[in-house]
Order: structure tokens, then sequence, then C-alpha cells
């Protein structure tokens, strides 16, 4: 089955054609971070207009790119929500006139099976297993029993991990998107060695070391751990936070790593599935990447760049729902998190 996929929830235009759920005949992406950076995030509506700009030609490259004629694709796929409402329409009014005009059905994807589904591009991965999501919007823990059973059973009940990241980037007065700026910022700190002359609840036995926040079951919350980063800025002051801002994001996101570790652990162990899944853009920071690579040697580590959002696992997510695929053109796209497709 050749599936043509469209993504266009957020700041990245993309298209890919994916035979079977799993190879990747092409992907195209377009990122509009250099275009958003001057207001240190994504301004929607002008997100909206870059997607109108360019997902035409993004079109005919990526079919150029697969080396098939549209006629020759089995359905289109694309995703429906949750992300910015006039983003989303961009891509889902393209779906809708190609599947009119060439009569191609129509996939609608949820955004957050689409990032699970990108573990199953160029791999052989089988469900069941508990996948850890965790992006700029969204982090939750997913119990997958097959490709159609799937239970969330932990979410975050405030700030997403890839929003702590941002925020915390911006106290540390580096560039959107936070999370690839700390990350690199982090990897050059050799020691996380504190002042013994400061109390901080964010430094013990003389080291930066933030604590866990304790939220029952499975759910999350950085936006605590963002304001321990702000009050700890506010403790050693503004010359000496920036001196040390390289420990201070080590120790930041080891935090948010430990975090997700603890919570993955005890639904491994409850739920009696050994098969870890990472996915989404925070999947792609190297303390998670090391911790759970350390701590499940089976792991298989989603590749770095379907970690992003992209058309491919869209592509791919519809592989897995076919039966759903319609001539239905009456869908409206979605903002926020709705119930996963069955």
């Amino acid at each position: 089955m050749l599936i043509l996929g469209i993504e266009s929830s957020c700041d990245e235009t993309a298209v890919a054609v994916v035979k079977d759920g799993r190879k990747i005949l092409s992907s195209q992406i377009i990122s509009q971070i250099s275009k958003h950076q001057n207001w240190g995030g994504v301004i929607p509506e002008y997100a909206s207009r870059l997607h109108l700009d360019c997902i035409n030609a993004l079109l005919k490259i990526s079919l150029e790119e697969a080396n098939i004629k549209i006629e020759q694709i089995d359905c289109i796929a694309v995703t429906q929500g949750p992300g910015l409402v006039g983003s989303l329409m961009v891509g889902v009014n393209i779906a809708k006139t190609l599947s009119w005009i060439y009569q191609k059905p129509i996939v609608k994807v949820n955004h957050i099976y689409g990032h699970i589904c990108a573990n199953f591009l160029e791999s052989n991965i089988e469900a069941p297993f508990i996948c850890l999501l965790a992006s700029g919007g969204h982090t939750m823990i997913i119990v997958m029993n097959n490709y159609h059973d799937m239970q969330i059973i932990g979410s975050t009940i405030d700030d997403a991990a890839g929003e702590a990241f941002d925020k915390v980037a911006r106290l540390m007065n580096l560039p959107y998107p936070g999370g690839p700026e700390i990350d690199q910022l982090a990897q050059t700190a050799t020691n996380l060695n504190a002042p013994t002359n400061i109390k901080s609840t964010a430094i013990l036995n003389g080291v930066y070391k933030f604590p866990v926040a304790k939220v029952d079951n499975y759910d999350f919350s950085f936006s605590g751990l963002k304001t321990s980063v702000l009050r700890l800025k506010e403790t050693l002051g503004e010359e000496l936070f920036l001196q040390d801002k390289a420990k201070i994001a080590k120790a930041f996101q080891d935090c948010i790593a430990k975090t997700f570790l603890e919570k993955i652990q005890k639904a491994k162990d409850e739920f009696q599935i050994d098969q870890i899944l990472i996915a989404g853009g925070v999947a792609a920071n190297t303390s998670v990447r090391g911790l759970f690579q350390n701590s499940f040697p089976d792991l298989k580590l989603l590749n770095l760049k379907y970690c992003s959002d992209n058309a491919a696992m869209i592509a791919g997510a519809a592989y897995f729902q076919a039966e759903q695929k319609s001539f239905d053109y009456a869908f409206e796209v979605f903002s926020r998190m709705a119930k996963l497709s069955k």
C-alpha cells in the first residue's frame, strides 16, 4: 500500500510517501524555526501562511523523490490534530482537494498516534510496548497492546516537557526552540559542582541537582521544575547563573530524564511489558536517550530524524488504521488532544 502523508500541525511543513507503513520512499520537510525565532515561539497565523507558501512545491518534490505519480497512491493521510488550527487546515484542505480530484480515500491521523508510529519506520518493531511520548505540546505514557488497542495511562498536569525546556532556555538567554539549545549546552558541562556558600533546594551535597516532582500514578508535572530554575537564578544572581548555566542545563535535563525513567519503570513492572519505546521531539535529548539506553539495553531508539514532526510518521500511521479510509470531507481539525483513533 502506497500512502501519501501530509503534516502541517505546527512549524514544520512535511510531505512523504511510505509503503506498507514502514518503507519510506520520500520524506520532505521544511522547518519554520528560523522564521519564528525572533518572537521566541511560533506565531500561529504566520505559521499558516508559511505552510501555504511551500506545501504545493513540497508535494511535487516528494512525489518526484518517490518516483511515482499521484495516480499510483492508494490513499492520502493527513494530520487532523492536535495542533494549530490554521496550520492544520492548510494540510487538511490540500488532502481533501487531492482526494476529490484523484478519487483517493483519506485517512485522518491523530498527531500523537503518528509520533508513536514513527517507531515503525524502517524497523520491525511490533506491539505490545509502552511508549513515552514527550514533545513541546505533549508528555504522556501510552500502553499499546496492538496497533489499535491503546491506553493513555499518564500525561502532564501542567507544562509539557518540551514547553519546560523552552521556558528554561529563556531564563538562560538561549534562542527558541529551547530543547536542542539546552541539550547542546548541557553537553559542555564537565561537572555539576555548585557554589558551597549558597543554599538552594536545587543544590544537594555541593552539586546542582533538581528534585523530581512527586506526582501520583503515571502523570507528570514540570511547572515546578521550571520554577525551581527561576528561583535558583534569583538566588545565584544573573552573573553567576549564566556563568554556571551549562551545569544547570545538565542538571535540569537529567532531572527530566530521571522523571521519565521512574514512571516508565513503574509502568513496565505493573503491565509486565518489556518493550519500551520513546517518541516526540524530547526523545532526541541526549540525557533521555542515554539514561534509557543504559536502563533498557534492548531498547530500540527512534531515529533522530523521526523524533520531530514529519509526514512519514503520518503516512505510516495511516497504514495501521487503513480500515478508516473514506471519502468523508466533512471532518474538521482539532487543536487539543482528542481520543486516539482505534
